[in-house]
């Protein structure tokens, strides 16, 4: 009895240590779930926040490659280099950008553009005195000895040189120029200073400029030729340029004379109806046929030749003399070659012959 006693008390005994180790092993095995699944929750949480910033990433990446393409085409839609043919034939490389020009005569029609040259053309140190004002710092370049030479010149650095007649490329002249700088030549720019004015514009990259400065002198041109045809009706008008070396008559082809003749459509004398110009002596003054005329003092160089010839009886015979139908013109600009100058011309003109 004893025995069996003792037997099931070591049996009761084994069976409690038995379930003493499963509730421990029940306790770890809930530990080690509790630990992982707080591992797993944190690791879903960084992954989030990876995924969070690597989206903010790719956001900004994208964001970036959207302003990328705006820059190039800005950078795309800058003026680029081109060639052109000049009136003799060259080809001539324009820059992209034309900062510094050299253009020697053309100084009236630059300005028209909004452009001042490095250098202006100057006979002596007397440049275009009217417009001396807007031309004010700019060098002077003596043009009485002939054509700067290219060491003179390339110390202005300039992007472009444009000369306004074909004389001034000749003898290696437009050779020289062009090592110097891209070199584009007219063959006489003042023979249509319209049209010169226009090729200038295209080659400063000013086309705009240029068709507004043509659209208001047409329209004050065509606004003096109502005024002065009610006046002058079919009589015609001259122009007696007095210099140094003698007097001529100036025709209707270019400067002063194309404005008057072409521009403001008045008659010219038979004298020069096809010619760029005609001398003109105190023999051949009874034949001028001309109601109207208009005198210049060549660069105040034809005093003399000036005198003499409107102190003669026959000048003082004349129709338009005896009618005080004689105007001295400003030769400051009645010599000059640029929409500027002829403005001041028509002016002249109306206020002369019209009183207006």
């Amino acid at each position: 009895m004893a025995k069996r006693f003792n037997r099931g008390k070591r049996i009761w005994r084994i069976n409690i240590a038995a379930l003493a180790c499963c509730a421990v092993i029940i306790g770890l095995l809930s530990g080690c779930g509790d630990k992982a699944e707080t591992e797993a929750s944190g690791g879903d949480q960084e992954a989030a926040k990876t995924a969070a910033v690597e989206t903010s990433g790719k956001a900004g990446d994208s964001q970036a490659s959207t302003e990328e393409p705006g820059m190039n085409r800005e950078e795309t839609s800058t003026k680029e280099e081109r060639t052109v043919t000049d009136e003799l034939g060259h080809e001539v490389r324009i820059p992209a950008e034309v900062n510094k020009v050299f253009a020697p005569n053309m100084e009236d029609s630059l300005l028209k553009l909004g452009v001042k040259p490095v250098a202006q053309w100057a006979n002596g140190k007397q440049g275009h005195s009217y417009l001396q004002e807007e031309l004010d710092g700019i060098p002077l370049i003596d043009f009485s000895g002939g054509l700067p030479s290219p060491e003179a010149l390339m110390s202005y650095e300039p992007d472009l040189i444009v000369l306004h007649t074909e004389t001034y490329a000749a003898d290696g002249t437009y050779e020289k120029y062009a090592k110097i700088a891209p070199t584009y030549v007219f063959k006489n720019a003042s023979g249509n200073v319209e049209k010169s004015l226009t090729t200038l514009g295209d080659l400063l990259g000013k086309a705009p400029e240029a068709e507004t400065a043509l659209k208001n002198y047409q329209q004050k041109a065509s606004e003096a030729k109502s005024k002065l045809s009610s006046v002058v009706g079919d009589k015609n008008v001259a122009i007696i340029r007095f210099a140094p070396r003698g007097v001529s008559l100036m025709g209707g082809n270019y400067l002063c004379g194309y404005v008057i003749h072409q521009d403001l459509g008045l008659g010219k004398s038979k004298l020069v109806e096809n010619e760029n110009a005609a001398n003109i002596s105190l023999e051949i003054l009874p034949q001028l046929d001309a109601d109207y005329i208009f005198v210049i003092n060549a660069y105040d160089q034809g005093t003399e030749r000036m005198k003499e010839m409107t102190e003669s009886p026959i000048w003082k015979g004349m129709p338009a003399v005896k009618n005080g139908q004689v105007y001295e013109a400003d030769n400051e600009y009645w010599l000059g070659s640029g929409l500027i100058a002829y403005e001041k011309i028509v002016d002249d003109v109306v206020r002369s012959i019209t009183g207006q």
